[in-house]
């Protein structure tokens, strides 16, 4: 039998891997006091595709219910959770999750994530509290070589704002911004605004680097309160991550937003041998605007497929094989628990290529006792 385009079978050490992934994670959050939240796999399309979430829904795996209504398979988190705490009358900040999103962009549709929120939390602790948990979980998979990046979507939205953009032309814009494609930026914004407009924008697609970047932006914008404040806020986290350990900081001042969520902070980490990315989040206030809240909320999400390449195999344990019939297997059973840390197979017969590193075999001593013979 074939599967669908994009779907796949999983055996091995990849699926061991994803859960030690997982296990990892979960150990982590707890410790650091997350509760964990659930959502359904299958959800409302609207859910995702309303004004604030602003998904796109040929990307998602959809189909009518019974009602006539579009469902789908969940293609984000933070927005599922988003809809799962408004029925939450805990006062509780922190909120982890796992499990899968469904989306056509990606190669194998599924992917398997690991992320967190954290909400009604002052701006700064909330933002501080994703990215240290992020550094304590990559410690604990023993993954050092890794950078974090800072952005904010303030930066585009404030030097953008006195620009006669209609919403069809600003969304072209902050295209350009995302593919760094600077002659698109530079026309765009001098069409409808003025050359120093678009001659600034056109200088952010290459700010980009570490802190020598914040600190010529913190002079280039004294005069400019809003900018200010947030070179200064990104400073701020910048300056933290590196005082608990976190060596490699930089910052994306051109970086724009890729879901119409995000209001504010956002943050990738990427590993420096490939550039790849392991995990990415940030501020998303607005979501919870449909629900005529006025919430603060923050959070990332890891990929968890990506991690589970990135560690060791787990070591090789002994594996034990023990013969029985039917008889001795119960005493087999009761064997077990001398072999605790090894892996046990209990089998009737074994071929002669088996690859077990100890195998045995349970005989009749005399009619009431069992012995274990070594074969």
């Amino acid at each position: 039998m074939f599967l669908p385009a994009g779907s796949q079978d999983e055996v091995g050490n990849k699926l061991n891997n994803q859960a030690r992934v997982y296990e990892i994670f979960r150990n982590v959050t707890k410790k650091r006091n997350y509760r964990p939240i659930a959502t359904p796999v299958v959800e409302y399309a609207t859910t995702f595709t309303n004004a604030y979430a602003g998904m796109q829904l040929n990307n998602m795996l959809k189909w009518f219910n019974g009602d006539g209504e579009i469902e789908v398979l969940r293609p984000d988190w933070t927005t599922a959770v988003a809809r799962a705490l408004m029925k939450q009358s805990s006062t509780q900040q922190k909120w982890t999750y796992q499990g899968s999103v469904f989306v056509r962009d990606k190669p194998g549709m599924e992917s398997r994530q690991a992320g967190i929120e954290v909400i009604h939390a002052s701006t700064f602790y909330g933002e501080s509290e994703c990215l240290l948990t992020a550094r304590a979980f990559l410690e604990e998979l023993n993954i050092e070589d890794y950078l974090i990046e800072l952005g904010h979507t303030g930066i585009f939205d404030e030097l953008t704002a006195h620009l006669q953009l209609s919403d069809k032309q600003l969304d072209s814009l902050r295209q350009a911004m995302h593919d760094k494609r600077k002659d698109e930026v530079f026309q765009l914004a001098s069409l409808h605004g003025d050359t120093e407009t678009a001659e600034a924008l056109t200088g952010l697609v290459e700010a980009y680097g570490s802190f020598d970047v914040i600190d010529a932006y913190e002079k280039r914008w004294k005069s400019n309160e809003r900018l200010l404040s947030i070179i200064q806020h990104i400073k701020k986290l910048a300056n933290l991550l590196k005082e608990t350990g976190v060596n490699d900081v930089i910052v994306d001042l051109g970086r724009v937003k890729n879901l119409p969520y995000y209001c504010g902070t956002m943050f990738r980490g990427f590993l420096k041998q490939n550039g790849a990315t392991c995990f990415s989040g940030g501020r998303y206030d607005k979501l919870y605007e449909q629900f005529d809240k006025d919430i603060s909320a923050v959070g990332l999400a890891f990929d968890v497929d990506f991690l589970s390449e990135q560690i060791a195999n787990e070591p090789k344990q002994e594996k034990v094989c023990i013969l029985v019939t039917d008889e001795s297997l119960a005493y087999a059973e009761r064997l077990r628990k001398d072999y605790k840390d090894s892996i046990v197979d209990v089998r009737y017969s074994v071929e002669s290529d088996h690859s077990y590193d100890v195998l045995l075999k349970i005989v009749r001593k005399n009619n009431e006792e069992w012995d274990v013979v070594v074969q």
